[in-house]
């Protein structure tokens, strides 16, 4: 089980990120595989993470994965089309999906996993992110507390795809 989180006047952590439900989300150690993710992506995210907050931000991670890992070279933002609960859900935009897997087609990259932001709470996935991760992509969360960037995570899904591990990520050319 994990530790719980801790609390800062800074970051408060909403008391359902320690309950037992979200606790079971994550799978005790880490994915093997890391996860490199180029400047101008990590700088994408977090910019649109900021500029959403108090809403969900969202959008796909491009590049490619294999053995080395997941290599993000491009993150795109996407509309949450989530308008009833656009502060703690998020949906992503299916055509812009979709538009964009087709554009990637021939070009060596593909879509490779999504990202969100997590407004006022941790970079840690919930059992809603739980019910609709895709085995094989990586996902990553951006914390913003106050508009401001406060961690950046990526989780991916353990062999059973039960419950997400821990991905390390670095930051580089991808």
């Amino acid at each position: 089980m994990q530790e719980p989180e801790p609390r800062t006047p800074e970051r408060p952590v909403p008391e359902r990120f320690n309950s037992p439900e979200y606790q079971r989300v994550i799978a005790p150690g880490k994915a093997a595989a890391p996860c490199l993710i180029a400047p101008g992506a990590m700088a994408l995210m977090r910019h649109a993470a900021e500029a959403a907050w108090p809403r969900e931000a969202c959008g796909l991670l491009i590049g490619r994965m294999g053995a080395d890992g997941w290599q993000v070279s491009d993150a795109r933002e996407t509309a949450n089309l989530n308008t009833e609960r656009a502060t703690d859900r998020f949906i992503l935009d299916p055509v812009a999906y979709q538009q964009t897997d087709a554009e990637l087609r021939g070009s060596g990259r593909e879509i490779i996993g999504i990202w969100h932001s997590h407004p006022d709470c941790p970079a840690r996935p919930s059992p809603t992110d739980l019910a609709s991760a895709w085995e094989g992509f990586a996902y990553v969360i951006v914390s913003v507390y106050q508009a401001r960037t406060a961690d950046v995570a990526c989780w991916a899904l353990d062999d059973a795809g039960k419950q997400f591990q821990a991905v390390d990520i670095r930051e580089g050319r991808a």
